[in-house]
């Protein structure tokens, strides 16, 4: 597929997984009650957390995979192997442990454990049709997820508990990942696959989820601490409104799961930082377009986007339009890092990502949800200056010539040809 059709396509696959989780938030918000939802959010936000571990440790070092086509196939079968024995062991493991504790927080707990190996394999297989430079395929089983999964939700009553409602939305997506297994799977036939090459020593996915662990983890966890310690109403609120600029988050994360393959295709580390730059000014345009869009959304179209849950979101939109703006540009960088020197990323994730979650809770004492709010908007700030001003410093050092080999041989000079990115392949 050619590289334009690629990023169309690449970025309608993760519209449309976006749009799924928008509406899958907002007809809960609206089936809800405001305490339901403030549940629902809490529950949602551990699973966001479990994806986000499930990328970063497979997908995203699955993207990277380089060499023989066989080769790369295997992995990719390899990959959706590992997901699904993963998450069937967590999930099964959190449902018994949460089935007698009593509470709202427990069942959807418990309920999501259940659900937790369809919807982590269904969404693993995305990284495998993107490495596999088929990104239409994974479009293709996102729309299925999509057209499952919101009559499902729809139908359920007013007043549904959280519990039920996330089982429904688990259950739901089902035909999906038969869809992508029967995409998928012809073109792994005959492959042999290696779960165990994921738990060895040196493979990449072991520092990419470090990175999250500090970094996107971190502060969803914070949130989740403010709802168990200081106001679950503040998690229904920055959940919210993070929900209101999902199509910002469609366009970061098709830049992190689809991006270094087509940035790959650049010949040089020089024309790979100038599409990333350009990349970046855009989409913090678009970031601050669309917080203007929300600001002047009148109140009653609000409430019928959040419910009771609007009142509490709209006054946190210019600190988090602010925020996206910043999140633009350091998703951009640590893209352009990652595809260039996979291992300098994790200094700049513990950091600055550490710092924003001081700053979140900094601003919530000093502030409430609004200076909480703000708080991530000044880390995110941060962690993008730093980010490019080491991308700034790897070009300074490549014009020198002092550089070290970028990803584009692919991460090693000696290694590039049989192993792609797998265990022990990138520079110490």
């Amino acid at each position: 597929m050619g590289t334009r059709l690629g990023v169309v396509c690449s970025v309608a696959d993760q519209g449309v997984a976006a749009l799924t989780n928008i509406v899958v938030l907002v007809v809960a918000a609206r089936l809800s009650t405001a305490a339901g939802f403030s549940v629902f959010s809490l529950v949602y936000t551990v699973f966001t957390v479990l994806l986000g571990v499930s990328v970063s440790y497979i997908g995203q070092a699955l993207v990277l995979e380089r060499g023989p086509s066989a080769e790369v196939r295997a992995a990719c079968r390899s990959a959706v192997a590992f997901t699904a024995g993963a998450s069937t062991a967590v999930g099964l493991a959190m449902a018994a442990a949460l089935a007698a504790v009593p509470g709202d927080t427990a069942r959807g707990l418990a309920a999501l454990g259940l659900v937790l190996p369809v919807v982590l394999t269904q969404d693993g297989m995305r990284y495998c049709f993107s490495t596999l430079h088929l990104p239409h395929y994974a479009l293709a089983a996102d729309l299925v997820r999509l057209a499952a999964a919101v009559p499902a939700l729809a139908a359920q009553p007013q007043g549904a508990g959280p519990a039920r409602l996330i089982a429904v939305w688990g259950v739901s997506a089902v035909p999906a990942l038969l869809t992508g297994a029967a995409l998928l799977f012809p073109r792994l036939r005959g492959l042999p696959a290696d779960p165990r090459r994921f738990l060895r020593r040196g493979h990449l996915g072991q520092r990419f989820v470090v990175e999250f662990a500090v970094g996107n983890a971190s502060s969803q966890l914070a949130i989740v601490g403010l709802g168990l310690f200081a106001s679950q109403l503040a998690v229904g609120a920055l959940r919210g409104v993070t929900t209101l600029f999902g199509p910002m988050n469609v366009l970061f994360n098709a830049s992190t799961a689809f991006g270094p393959p087509l940035l790959n295709r650049y010949p040089s580390a020089s024309r790979k930082v100038r599409a990333t730059a350009l990349l970046a000014a855009v989409l913090a345009a678009v970031a601050a377009a669309w917080a203007a869009v929300l600001i002047a959304l009148p109140d009653r179209a609000g409430r019928e986007l959040l419910g009771d849950t609007w009142a509490a979101s709209s006054a946190l939109l210019p600190a988090t339009g602010s925020q996206y703006a910043a999140i633009a540009a350091g998703t951009c960088a640590l893209l352009t890092l990652r595809v260039l020197r996979p291992r300098t990323t994790l200094p700049i994730q513990v950091v600055f990502s550490l710092l924003s979650v001081g700053f979140l809770l900094t601003g919530y004492a000093l502030g409430g949800v609004l200076g909480a709010a703000w708080g991530l908007c000044a880390g995110s700030a941060l962690k993008a200056c730093a980010a490019w001003l080491r991308v700034t410093a790897l070009r300074i050092a490549a014009r020198r010539g002092t550089a070290a080999p970028t990803a584009a041989d692919p991460v090693t000079a000696g290694r590039q040809g049989r192993r792609g990115t797998g265990a022990d392949d990138a520079p110490p």
